[in-house]
Formats: structure tokens, C-alpha cells, sequence
């Protein structure tokens, strides 16, 4: 039956321990998990014999930009999805800056269908907020497939921006779900980007950018998420000033995620790699990447995201300022955390909890993020022992490059399995790019949130 897979022989990566063992999936949910092995295959089951390799539950990424529709020459939602996969990932959420702006019912209905139809793995939707559509934004609430309501309170790219006190009350205060914030002060942006003009070098992004534009929009969202009784949620935290702060002042209505990229660049890899690491907010400096390592120890940071946001070399090498913002990242986010896991700065049951557990808790999403009987059988084998460095070339992004060409990763997934359906596979000593397998819309559903 569609939906029958038996792996054997793994590493099942649990949510309170690791052990050896088989799981089966029946009709695309997890039927049953034995510890020490014993599974039978049934009549006709599909069997994979996984010896050697590590089971994780599937990869939820919460934070990606498909492009579609747009500029799909950049990305496009078969793509990015298919990129997704290769990288191990069973779902996305996909953000709202398109052209159009996917601010209404009818822009977040185009982007459903045209995944039905495209994508490979699992699939929700933000929509944006502007300074006047809270009625869009109440028509879409509990609607599947509508993760939450995205807020640009900073400037940064394309034209969605809300800063206006009187119009974030407005949202905070007639609006359900979740609220997530690109959290930068427009103010202090502004008057900083005047100061600024007359410098070329990369470096000058970060200080002009600075920790306090980003500290002063996330205490204000936090005291808005405070005062309306709301959920929030915090993108792409950037500085151990941040971290530090909800650290303290988190209550229950606030979560927040960082992007693999600031765990891993500092000032030093912006200056050897220039418009490649070129993000908004930017890639900060040695003290605060290893901050945000602690904000994920001590429960500050819910959640591991890749802001995967891409744009061709052509237009990166128009050179700072010119060059725009955002990199590629979906599809090497769950080696690159292997191979910091391997590497001594996390273990693999820490990896699953901030790339599976938390994205599912914070957005609600239903029966993902764990090994656990009657889950959906999102999963991902992956290989700890095959170190390889990964090159522009092996991507699957339609821009065809990756910030992390020339580093020797590990953890690379040998099969992506989508509710018991291998839709993406590497072969031992093969092509490290893979092979895909899924067709086109032939996997991958709307996801449902709680």
C-alpha cells in the first residue's frame, strides 16, 4: 500500500534517547517503533535496511522564502521543496514577501494550489501584514495551510513594512494565531542607513545594522505580544543581546528561532566570503554566535530555521551596497547542525528538539517533529560517518550556489521519506546532489496547525 515502509537496522534517533532498533510506517503514520529490532516485513512491504545509519524524524523548516509566485528564476516552490528534500526536510513555511505580496485570501489561495501541484514535501504559508488589511488577516485564521501572520517591523527586502505604533496595535490587538516579527527598529534603521551611505565595505553592514536596531524592535514586540495577550514569535535572532534578554523576559507568549548561518559565520567569514553572507539582519561577530549557542542551551531559542532566501551570483556580485540580501540554506541546514553535533557543539538529541520538536511545538503543527507512534512517517536516515565537502555545484536551488562551498559536512541524508514515500536518495560513494525521486506535486500535503 502507498505509505508502507519498514526500516531496519537504524539508529533511532528517539525523543528521550538513541537506541537501535526498526520502525515501520503504515498508510504515511508511524505504526510502530521497536527497540532492539525485531520487525518482520509484511507481504509485499517496501524494506530498508538502514545499518549504519542514524533515523531522524523529518526536518521542519519554518522559515524559507520559494520565491513563487515572483521571482521564480531565483526559486520557485518545486524547487525549493525539491532543494528541501535533499537537505532532509519534510516541511516548510513559507514567507509572504512574493510579488504579489501574499497579504490576502486570495494571494495565500494561489500559493496553496500551485504547491498541490508542485511541491514534494510538506507545506504552509505566512501572510503579511500591512497597514491596513487586519480584515485579510482575520479572514484567513484557522484556515489549513496558514501558519501565522508574518510582520516586517524593519525594513528589509521587498515592500512589507509595518512600523507605525498605532498600526501594530491595531494587528496585536484584532488578530489570532501567531504573530512573527522581522524584528529591526525602521527609526533607528533609517537614521543609521544616512550615517552609513558613504561606506562600501562589507563590514559597515553590521554596524549599521547594529545589536541596538535589532534589541530596540524586539522589546517593543515583546511588550505589544505582552499587552494584547498574543502569541509571538521572533525571527532570525542575530546578537547575545537579544538572546540575553528573552533569556529573562520570555513569558509564555514569546518564542524565537536562529538561522544555522548565524551559528556558523562570523565578522571574520563575512570579510573571506564578502556578498555571500550579505543577510538582513546581518551576520553579527564571534561573541554573539557563540551567545546564541547558549540562548539554544538555556531554552531562549526555541528553534532552528534557515531564512532560506536566494539569490543568483550574478546579482551578489553587484558588491555591498548594491548586492541584495539573503542566501540559500534549506538544503544543508540539517548536515551543517550534524556536523557541529559531531564536531562536540551539540549532540543528536539536542539537533532533533531545535530542527524537528521545536518548529513543530511552536506553530502547532500536527502529529511532526518526533519519532512517536501515530506520527506521520516525515523521516530522514542519515549518515554520521561519510564526511564530504559539498561544492556550488551539488545544490538543488535554482541559483545554483551554497555560502557553505568548500566545508566538509557530515550527516548527509541517504533517503528523505514523506508519510512513508522515499521522495529523495544518495547512494553510498555516489553523487553527493542525490537523486530525486518524487514527481512533482506527487507528495507533500497542506499542513495543519493547532
Amino acid at each position: 500500500m502507498v505509505g508502507d515502509l519498514l526500516i531496519k537496522n537504524a539508529t533511532l534517533v528517539l525523543p528521550s534517547q538513541v537506541v537501535e532498533g526498526d520502525l515501520r510506517v503504515s498508510s504515511g503514520s508511524i505504526s510502530s517503533i521497536a527497540r532492539g529490532g525485531g520487525l518482520e516485513p509484511n507481504i509485499d512491504e517496501p524494506v530498508i535496511d538502514a545499518t549504519g545509519l542514524h533515523l531522524l524524524p523529518g526536518i521542519i523548516d519554518p522559515h524559507v522564502h520559494f520565491r513563487e509566485p515572483g521571482h521564480i528564476e531565483n526559486e520557485d516552490l518545486e524547487s525549493g521543496s525539491r532543494a528541501a528534500a535533499a537537505g532532509g526536510v519534510t516541511s516548510f513555511l513559507d514567507m509572504p514577501n512574493n510579488s504579489p505580496n501574499t497579504t490576502n485570501r486570495t494571494t495565500i489561495e494561489r500559493k496553496i494550489s500551485l504547491a498541490s501541484k508542485k511541491s514534494v514535501t510538506h507545506h504552509g504559508f505566512f501572510i503579511g501584514a500591512t497597514k491596513n488589511n487586519v480584515l485579510d488577516l482575520q479572514s484567513v485564521e484557522g484556515m489549513d495551510g496558514v501558519c501565522g501572520i508574518k510582520v516586517f517591523m524593519g525594513s528589509s527586502t521587498g515592500d512589507l513594512l509595518v512600523h507605525e505604533q498605532e498600526n501594530l496595535e491595531e494587528i496585536f490587538a484584532n488578530t489570532g494565531g501567531i504573530i512573527a516579527t522581522h524584528a529591526e527598529d525602521e527609526e533607528r534603521l533609517q537614521q543609521r542607513k544616512t550615517e552609513f551611505n558613504h561606506r562600501t565595505d562589507i563590514a559597515s553592514h553590521a554596524e549599521c545594522r547594529d545589536v541596538e536596531c535589532a534589541f530596540l524592535a524586539t522589546k517593543r514586540a515583546a511588550a505589544l505580544a505582552k499587552d494584547h495577550d498574543h502569541r509571538l514569535h521572533i525571527v532570525h535572532l542575530t546578537s547575545g543581546k537579544e538572546a540575553d534578554w528573552i533569556q529573562k523576559n520570555k513569558a509564555d507568549l514569546i518564542t524565537t528561532e536562529v538561522c544555522t548561518q548565524h551559528l556558523t559565520f562570523d565578522q571574520d567569514d563575512v570579510e573571506r566570503l564578502g556578498e555571500r553572507l550579505l543577510m538582513n539582519p546581518p551576520i553579527r561577530y564571534t561573541e554573539d554566535r557563540d551567545a546564541l549557542w547558549r540562548g539554544l542551551r538555556n531554552g531562549a531559542i526555541d528553534c532552528i530555521v534557515t531564512d532560506h532566501a536566494p539569490h543568483s551570483l550574478e546579482a551578489k556580485s553587484a558588491g555591498f551596497p548594491d548586492s541584495p540580501a539573503g542566501m540559500p540554506g534549506v538544503e544543508t541546514s540539517l548536515p551543517l547542525m550534524l556536523t557541529h553535533a559531531m564536531n562536540g557543539k551539540c549532540s543528536l538529541t539536542e539537533v532533533v528538539r531545535w530542527m524537528c520538536e521545536g518548529p513543530a511545538r511552536v506553530y502547532g503543527i500536527r502529529d511532526k517533529g518526533a519519532l512517536i507512534d501515530g506520527h506521520d512517517g516525515d523521516l530522514t536516515l542519515v549518515d554520521l560517518e561519510n564526511r564530504r565537502t559539498i561544492t556550488d555545484s551539488d545544490t538543488w536551488t535554482k541559483v545554483g550556489w551554497t555560502p557553505y562551498a568548500g566545508m566538509e559536512l557530515t550527516g548527509w541524508p541517504m533517503y528523505t521519506i514523506v508519510d512513508g514515500e522515499v521522495v529523495h536518495k544518495r547512494e553510498a560513494g555516489g553523487s553527493l546532489r542525490g537523486t530525486a525521486v518524487a514527481k512533482s506535486g506527487s507528495s507533500g500535503r497542506l499542513l495543519k496547525f493547532e
